[in-house]
């Protein structure tokens, strides 16, 4: 019985909802390790369209039980928002969700504090969403968190609130920020709060611990992508938490030794929200083609995704930090109409190749990339349902990404639905979705 992750393996946006959606029906959970609300995971059913921040895309399965680990940061506000859209669509949210008491908690003033460090003007903008995670988790990392347990506890919560309120009242005001919210009513309200999500709560890593033992499937959950990974990605234009397959054991309390296999999620070409390197960027007519065609706007910000062509080394680079097992590649079919359609097999800098992923963004700065053009296939790929049913020179493509990254492609998805996806027999995919 396996117990596997799914994660991205670029900038995030791959399409992780619709996969992890797609295979929970083969899971009794489904964990969410790492992130906020800052990560929207966009899922079609039917006529149906689920954004879904903060709560497991395994909610929209009957039966299958959703983790919020405690590698999340939860916005409580935000998640009971959350909850009741979902209810109102019909689901038993309240029955399928658990929540970490050692997740921790974001406030209002954390928003105040992330603003005023992206609007800095010594500082390089990171295009953060402006939600608070940032300075939630740093507040975790320095110790003086407040986790959802001590949210369920009033008496400990008052007294950890307005020490934590208080310093950070006190830098907003060093920063001229006066953001018009009165304290006391936050905490009455969290207080409220607390009293709604109190039946979800739970030891999450002693519940998927005895899933475990009973013989359950886990399907772990990444937010965001592997180059947003705090320690492996593009520093600083990453987000603050652990995206990478590492973090699915820090994020929930499961052993690495109790996980089974790792699967990658890559779009066709790459895209990134934000700030920060990206080497293959298509910033031409052809770019703005990808970001229509793909609809390439954030499910929970709307903002326009910075599009480009598959990168080659990036991916070998995602491949080591994380061991895939296999690969999904998302949104082939955005690239049906192209008669040739290039992929970055390499880098460059002041005219010597460059083998290994840069450390700062200063090394990534310089890097010019190295393309080769493949013949794109022009014919419509979104109803076929085999993977020998793809034109030849789609197989081809997909077999020359597969070649040059080193690591086998299971499956490819040629739309937003469910039944818009081909397993590919035999692969190592295949035997980790048993």
């Amino acid at each position: 019985m396996s117990n596997v992750i799914v994660l991205g393996a670029q900038w995030g946006d791959e399409g992780k909802g619709k996969v992890v959606d797609l295979f929970s029906e083969r899971f009794q959970i489904v964990a969410r390790y790492q992130g906020g609300h800052n990560a929207g995971h966009t899922v079609i059913v039917g006529d149906r369209k689920f954004v879904l921040k903060l709560i497991p895309s395994g909610i929209l399965r009957p039966g299958v039980l959703a983790v919020i680990g405690n590698g999340v940061v939860v916005d409580p506000g935000a998640l009971l928002s959350e909850i009741e859209a979902l209810e109102a669509a019909g689901l038993n949210v309240h029955q399928q969700l658990r929540i970490s008491n050692r997740a921790h908690v974001i406030f209002p003033f954390h928003r105040i504090v992330e603003k005023i460090s992206e609007g800095r003007s010594d500082r390089v903008a990171i295009g953060t969403t402006s939600r608070g995670i940032g300075p939630a988790y740093e507040d975790k990392i320095g110790r003086r968190g407040v986790r959802i347990a001590d949210l369920l506890d009033a008496d400990n919560f008052d007294a950890l609130y307005r020490t934590q309120a208080g310093d950070k009242q006190t830098i907003a005001v060093a920063f001229g920020i006066e953001d018009d919210f009165d304290l006391e009513a936050v905490r009455r309200k969290y207080l409220q709060f607390a009293d709604r999500i109190r039946p979800m709560v739970c030891d999450t890593a002693a519940l998927l611990d005895q899933a475990i033992k009973a013989g359950q499937r886990i399907l772990f959950e990444g937010a965001q992508g592997t180059m947003l990974d705090i320690d492996h990605g593009t520093y600083p234009f990453v987000t603050s938490s652990s995206a990478a397959a590492g973090g699915a054991s820090t994020g929930t309390g499961v052993p690495p030794t109790k996980i089974d296999g790792v699967i990658g999620v890559s779009k066709a070409y790459i895209t990134r929200v934000g700030g920060g390197p990206f080497p293959s960027e298509a910033r031409d007519r052809m770019g703005e083609m990808i970001r229509q065609r793909g609809n390439e706007f954030g499910a929970v910000t709307g903002r326009p995704r910075r599009c480009g062509w598959f990168d080659v080394p990036l991916l070998r680079y995602t491949a080591m930090v994380n061991g895939f097992d296999s690969l999904l590649i998302t949104k082939l079919d955005v690239l049906d109409t192209l008669e040739r359609i290039p992929v970055c097999v390499g880098y460059t800098a002041s005219g010597r190749e460059v083998t290994e992923i840069p450390a700062t963004a200063r090394e990534w700065e310089v890097l010019e990339p190295v393309f080769e053009y493949l013949p794109g296939w022009q014919s419509a790929t979104c109803e076929i349902a085999e993977f020998g049913g793809l034109p030849e020179n789609a197989r081809n493509y997909l077999q020359f990404l597969a070649g040059r990254t080193g690591v086998e492609i299971g499956g490819v998805s040629v739309g937003p639905e469910r039944n818009q996806t081909i397993i590919i027999s035999g692969s190592r995919l295949e035997s980790l979705l048993r």
